[in-house]
C-alpha cells in the first residue's frame, strides 16, 4: 500500500504513506517523467497568454511569482498523460538553496495522489540561478487523476518550504494553490453477492454449489482498466456469519519469500480484499493472501492513517497450487484460494448479518510480478491512480 518505477507504461509516482499493501507504484520516491535536459535554463519575456490557471501569488516576501499553469489537454481520459507548463518570475535575487516540488492531491482529502518532484527543468533552472526579471518554464507530466484533484507547487529545503506570503493560495503547509485536475473517472462497478445457502468448504477447489452458482468477475487494470495480461476471476458469496471470497489465479511462476503472518506480502505476489462496511470513505480493512497461503489483515480509522496490524480478522483461509511454488525452470497454471472473513470481526459493520439491500465500498486487488520484475496491478475497480487505497474509487458491494 501504499502511502513510480519502469512498471506500467503510464508511471505514477505516488508514494506509500504507510506500510502495507504495496501497489504497482510503490517503491522509492520517483519523479515526473523528465524532458531531455536543455543546454541552458529556458526564459521568456512573458507568459503565455493562453495560460489555463493564473495566479499571480508570490514567495519569500515577493521575491518569485507565481505567474500560472498550462494543462495540456484539458480534458485528458483518468490515466493518460497531461502536460504540465509552470511559469514563474524572480522580482528579486531568489534565496539558495531551494529545490522544486510538485504534488497532485486528492481534493476532497488532500491525501497524495501523485508525487511529482523534480528538478526544475531538469536541473538546468535552480531557483537560486534565476534572472530576475524573466519568466522561466518547466514543464512535465503527470497521469491525469480519476478524482478531482488540485496541484500544489512550492520549493524546498531540507525540513522547510519556501513561505507562500497569501495564506489564501496555500493549502497552510506552504503549497502553493495550483491548477485542478480529474474528474472524468467512469462510473463504479457493483457487484451483487448472494446469499448461499450452504458455505462453501475452505479447501482451495472452488468445485463448490455456492461457487457455482456466483457471479464471477475478471479484474482488470487497476491503472487504466485495460484487459489484464493474466486472468484472474473472482466471486463473492456470504451467510449469516461472513463473506466469503474466491480468487482463480493465472500464473505461470508462483511465488513468495515472505513466510510469516503479516509480513509485507504486498510487496510480492498476492491477492487482496478491502472492506469499507459502512461506506464512510474512512474506516477499513485490508485482507491479503499470498501463493504460500500468508495472511496479511490490518484496519485503518482513516485512508493510509493508523494502520493497525495488531487487529485480527480471524479470517480463514485455503488456496490449491496448479504447479510447483518458487520453482522458475518450469511453467505453473494458476492457483485458487478461499478466504471466509468474519462479520464481527471487520469495522463498523451496520448488520450483521448483513440486510438485503445493504451497500458496501470494496476493492478486490491481485499484484503479479511478470518474470518477477514488472509489476502489475489488478482491480475490481480501476483506480486511474497507482493508489490500492484509493478510497473514492471503490466499487459497490450490495447484499441481496
Amino acid at each position: 500500500m501504499r502511502l513510480s518505477f519502469p512498471v506500467l507504461a503510464p508511471l505514477l509516482s505516488l508514494m506509500c504513506l504507510a506500510a502495507a499493501c504495496r501497489d504497482e507504484q510503490a517503491g522509492p520516491p520517483q519523479r515526473a517523467p523528465r524532458l531531455p535536459a536543455p543546454a541552458q535554463a529556458r526564459t521568456l519575456d512573458a507568459a503565455p497568454a493562453d495560460l489555463t490557471f493564473r495566479s499571480g501569488a508570490t514567495f519569500a516576501d515577493g521575491a518569485v511569482v507565481y505567474l500560472g499553469s498550462k494543462v495540456t489537454p484539458r480534458n485528458a481520459a483518468p490515466g493518460e498523460q497531461v502536460r504540465l507548463a509552470h511559469y514563474f518570475q524572480a522580482s528579486r535575487q531568489p534565496p539558495t538553496g531551494f529545490a522544486f516540488f510538485v504534488h497532485v492531491v486528492d481534493a476532497a482529502s488532500g491525501g497524495m495522489l501523485v508525487n511529482a518532484d523534480h528538478e526544475f527543468q531538469d536541473g538546468a533552472a535552480p531557483l537560486a540561478s534565476w534572472p530576475v526579471g524573466k519568466v522561466v518554464e518547466d514543464v512535465h507530466s503527470v497521469p491525469m487523476p480519476s478524482v478531482p484533484a488540485r496541484v500544489m507547487l512550492g520549493f524546498w529545503r531540507g525540513d522547510e518550504r519556501l513561505s507562500v506570503d497569501d495564506p489564501r493560495t496555500q493549502d497552510g503547509q506552504n503549497r502553493m494553490l495550483g491548477p485542478t485536475l480529474g474528474g472524468g473517472a467512469p462510473e463504479l462497478p457493483e457487484y451483487t453477492v448472494t446469499r448461499a445457502s450452504k458455505a462453501p468448504v475452505l479447501d482451495g477447489v472452488l468445485d463448490d454449489a455456492a461457487w457455482k452458482a456466483a457471479s464471477p468477475v475478471v479484474l482488470r487494470g487497476s491503472f487504466d482498466g485495460r484487459p489484464a495480461r493474466l486472468r484472474t476471476e473472482a466471486r463473492l458469496v456470504y451467510d449469516d456469519a461472513a463473506l466469503y471470497v474466491a480468487f482463480d489465479i493465472e500464473d505461470p511462476d508462483i511465488w513468495g519469500t515472505l513466510k510469516q503472518r503479516d509480513d509485507p506480502i504486498y510487496e510480492q505476489e498476492v491477492v487482496e480484499v478491502f472492506l469499507d462496511a459502512n461506506a464512510d470513505g474512512r474506516t477499513y480493512n485490508e485482507l491479503q493472501v499470498s501463493p504460500h497461503n500468508v495472511i496479511f489483515d490490518a484496519y485503518f480509522p482513516a485512508r493510509r492513517q493508523g494502520m493497525d496490524k495488531t487487529w485480527d480478522s480471524e479470517m480463514k483461509t485455503a488456496l490449491k497450487i496448479r504447479g510447483t511454488l518458487d520453482d522458475a525452470s518450469d511453467r505453473d497454471e494458476g492457483w485458487t484460494v478461499e478466504m471466509r472473513i468474519p462479520f464481527a470481526r471487520l469495522a463498523e459493520v451496520p448488520h450483521i448479518p448483513p440486510q438485503k439491500g445493504d451497500r458496501w465500498r470494496f476493492n478486490l486487488y491481485r499484484l503479479e510480478h511478470h518474470e518477477r520484475r514488472t509489476v502489475e496491478g489488478q482491480a475490481f475497480s480501476p483506480l486511474f491512480v497507482g493508489d490500492f487505497h484509493a478510497l473514492p474509487r471503490f466499487g459497490w458491494l450490495t447484499f441481496q
